[in-house]
């Protein structure tokens, strides 16, 4: 049996061919029974769903304005609260002001709550609308980072991360800050764009466009994680002493642990994957200087074995540990991002949509609106650590070497061991216009 990364089998909700339900006679909702009564039901078909709401001449569902529309308030409300992106366009919006024009006149509350709508969606906006510029800042600051990839050492850097912050305990919180911020601007639908398949049995579903806009949240935490990965591996390669290089090993170990103890399991990987790529990874003699036994705990904790088994109990528990809290210090919970994505991808890939009944899979859709849920909790969370203005700007715009550039440092830091690495390292010279050998 398939079973997906969360741990959830598409076989759970899949009936079996030759199964589909006998279509019930008379009136109503028809193949699927009655959504509103009896006992909860794992699929339906589109019609069904849509008979529920449509009145017939034998089937009328609440359609008086006082009984629907403190439920049309509660779903416009809800929408645009979760999904403001969808009101981007203009049009959109016309259709969303049309709907209260036709349901305000009927009380006067229905004024007073609607108006509250679309003041608090034209705020949603604003802010996505300022996020948006932040990351195309960021993302002008980080194309930059290319132009340290060749030079030799000492590289072009005057400043390093001890300079700017030597506590790993406020390094961890301040990460935490980035890592919050990040998590505050993507809403539940960049999910939804980012797998958005066309529907096979849905001839009338058109298919997305302008996916990048949609997403462009979540692939700016993604280029953030990238960019810390390089940012630890260049501040371990850049000292010219042994001992410095040491002495920064040990201090990312502390900030890692820190991160581990607040619930931010995104920045630990991070870190972990940072001094783990090999430019850093092979620099022995700095490795046999540092204090590492801390450091193989925190990797057997995100060590992949198992599925993330060990990870995943440390989830359990923050998430657990958030349910309880009584403070925003203990409610963070902040997952491996790029492990969440993947599950909710193997989620939507391995499970279909519809049932070969043709209903629509309740099952696949109510773990998927379970797993984007949670994460939709975790990050409402406000951050309760102080700001450090200077930390952050250097944790964003501090340079960082390319993958060709950590190469060269590590290999002018400690020689090159073997014929491929003298290899590399000679062609990575040639580039600089360094003579090596």
């Amino acid at each position: 049996m398939f079973t997906t990364p969360s741990g959830f089998s598409p076989h759970l909700a899949c009936a079996e061919p030759g199964e589909e339900e006998a279509p019930q006679e008379g009136p109503g909702p028809g193949p699927g029974a009655c959504l509103s009564d009896g006992p909860p039901i794992t699929s339906a078909s589109l019609d069904t769903l849509i008979q529920n709401l449509v009145p017939t001449a034998d089937y009328y569902p609440e359609a008086k304005v006082r009984k629907f529309g403190p439920k049309i308030l509660q779903l416009l409300t809800e929408w645009t609260e979760t999904f403001p992106s969808d009101f981007r366009d203009e049009k959109m919006v016309g259709h969303l002001k049309d709907i209260i024009h036709r349901i305000a006149p009927c009380d006067e509350a229905y004024w007073k709550t609607l108006n509250q709508v679309l003041q608090k969606l034209s705020q949603r906006l604003s802010l996505m609308s300022q996020g948006e510029e932040s990351i195309v800042k960021v993302s002008l600051n980080a194309s930059s980072d290319k132009l340290v990839a060749f030079k030799t050492k000492p590289p072009p850097i005057q400043k390093d991360i001890l300079s700017i912050c030597n506590d790993p305990y406020t390094l961890a919180q301040q990460l935490t800050h980035v890592e919050l911020e990040h998590l505050s601007r993507i809403g539940p639908e960049e999910f939804v764009q980012a797998f958005v398949q066309k529907d096979p049995l849905d001839g009338t579903q058109p298919c997305f466009s302008d996916q990048k806009k949609k997403t462009s949240n979540l692939e700016a935490y993604v280029r953030w994680f990238n960019r810390l990965c390089y940012l630890v591996a260049t501040e371990i390669c850049m000292p010219a002493k042994k001992k410095q290089r040491a002495q920064v090993i040990e201090f990312f170990i502390d900030v890692a642990r820190e991160c581990f103890n607040i619930g931010n399991f995104n920045s630990l990987m991070a870190i972990i994957s940072g001094m783990n790529m090999s430019p850093v990874s092979r620099l022995k003699k700095t490795w046999s200087k540092a204090k590492t036994a801390k450091f193989f705990i925190l990797e057997h904790q995100m060590d992949p074995t198992g599925n993330f088994y060990n990870y995943r109990t440390a989830l359990r528990g923050a998430a657990h540990r958030s349910q309880t809290a009584n403070s925003n210090r203990e409610r963070i919970v902040i997952p491996f991002f790029s492990l969440l994505i993947k599950d909710i991808y193997f989620l939507n890939e391995g499970c279909a949509n519809r049932l070969p009944n043709g209903h629509v899979n309740f099952e696949k859709f109510v773990e998927l609106a379970r797993q984007v849920g949670e994460f939709m909790t975790w990050k409402q969370v406000e951050c309760p650590f102080e700001e450090d203005r200077a930390i952050l700007h250097y944790l964003h715009t501090a340079p960082i070497f390319s993958e060709d550039g950590l190469y060269l440092a590590s290999y002018e830091s400690e020689s090159p061991e073997n014929q491929v690495e003298k290899d590399r390292w000679k062609a990575l010279s040639t580039v600089t216009g360094k003579t090596t050998f």
